[in-house]
């Protein structure tokens, strides 16, 4: 049973080491941007690409997200977190309650389970990152209300 936890923990780990490993040797894309992400979760351009599926062995998802300038997610929370692992560019990262922060290539983010936050490009630069939701049979995603802009000049 430990093996098996191990193995869960350990796997996305690797996968994100060795991504992040790919990415700072050359300045290429590692990944294609995918997929517009759905208008109802985020404000402009925001492109996914899943990495890892979620399924009943590692309950994990893993995907590299794009996001033009000027967009962003809507608020929302994960049941048991999220790693933010920013690949490219520079964008801006907030807990509700804390101010914004400047993310840029390089920059790792733990959001707490349960904790709304919101995450994008910044106003003149896109910005990727991979995202790493575990355990997700306890769910992915709450979505909440829009970022309006004044929260995210701000």
């Amino acid at each position: 049973m430990k093996k098996n936890i191990r193995l869960k923990i350990l796997f996305p780990m690797f996968l994100i080491i060795g991504i992040l490993a790919s990415a700072q040797q050359n300045d290429t894309p590692i990944f294609p941007k995918g997929k517009l992400a759905p208008k109802e979760n985020f404000i402009g351009q925001v492109w996914v690409t899943s990495l890892v599926t979620n399924d009943s062995i590692y309950q994990t998802v893993v995907a590299s997200v794009t996001f033009e300038p000027g967009a962003r997610t809507n608020w929302h929370s994960h049941p048991n977190g999220q790693l933010i692992l920013v690949t490219d560019g520079v964008g801006y990262h907030q807990l509700e309650g804390t101010p914004k922060q400047v993310i840029q290539k390089g920059d790792i983010i733990k959001c707490p389970p349960h904790t709304n936050h919101w995450h994008g490009g910044s106003w003149d630069q896109a910005m990727t990152h991979i995202v790493v939701l575990p355990n997700t049979e306890k769910g992915n995603a709450v979505w909440r209300g829009r970022v309006t802009n004044r929260v995210y000049v701000n």
